[in-house]
């Protein structure tokens, strides 16, 4: 039987929060759905209301940004039938709901190579970013088509190209050159689904993160679960390698 919230719980690790910035590896769409003897094309759906929700908790409680794993560059191996739904699952839910998110103050941002995309896909991403960019709510950020290795590859490719001298490049060098340019490094990683790896997502940002780790599916991740994350968050004792 699952905890209820109570207001000291909310109140204590939610609303005195210093998270700015949380990443989600949305993992247990497939699972979650197969447990229930449904086509895995209804997790993925699920998951779409899971996040939804989950931008509304944020808004709530004063978090900037979600960064949360769309599509990864290792996605494209799966099923063709699969890939298929998901662009137009990405479609679908953007045509759908834009002007809902743009009431509701939120600012949308792809994270990853959308060139791989097909050129209607693109152009809807490219709308959606462009109509909420001046947006002040949650930052949402997607990663799509998305892999950390080939985001460092791509940044260093860049820095190579513009001729920066080797003894001038930093860090900050090379952050300014990831698709995460200008958006603070995440403070915490959440991942659902049970699994202990972190699948080539943010490896540059999370180096300083806190992990948390659920075995909720993320079609089931709500409320409850995020305060568990926050509060767990709240009690760690973060050294950033000192």
């Amino acid at each position: 039987m699952k905890t209820l919230i109570n207001e000291k719980d909310i109140k204590d690790s939610v609303k005195k929060t210093n998270l700015k910035h949380i990443a989600i590896i949305m993992d247990g769409n497939r699972r979650w759905a197969k447990e229930k003897f449904l086509p895995s094309a209804m997790g993925h759906q699920k998951g779409v209301d899971s996040l939804r929700n989950t931008m509304r908790l944020f808004d709530k409680y004063g978090i900037k940004y979600l960064t949360v794993y769309a599509f990864s560059t290792e996605n494209w191996n799966r099923k063709k039938e699969e890939v298929e739904f998901l662009m137009n699952l990405l479609a679908k839910t953007l045509l759908g709901e834009l002007d809902e998110m743009h009431r509701e103050n939120v600012k949308i941002k792809f994270l990853g190579d959308i060139s791989k995309l097909n050129a209607k896909l693109v152009e809807i991403i490219e709308n959606a970013e462009n109509k909420t960019k001046d947006n002040t709510g949650v930052n949402l950020n997607i990663a799509f088509n998305y892999g950390a290795r080939d985001e460092i590859t791509n940044a260093v490719k860049a820095i190579v190209k513009e001729g920066i001298p080797a003894e001038e490049i930093t860090e900050d060098t090379i952050s300014q050159h990831l698709y995460t340019k200008n958006i603070p490094d995440p403070d915490l990683l959440i991942r659902t689904g049970g699994e202990k790896r972190i699948s080539n997502y943010l490896l540059w940002q999370i180096a300083y993160s806190e992990v948390y780790i659920t075995d909720t599916y993320w079609p089931e991740f709500g409320e409850e679960e995020l305060i568990k994350a926050i509060t767990e968050f709240e009690h760690r004792n973060r050294r950033f390698g000192k």
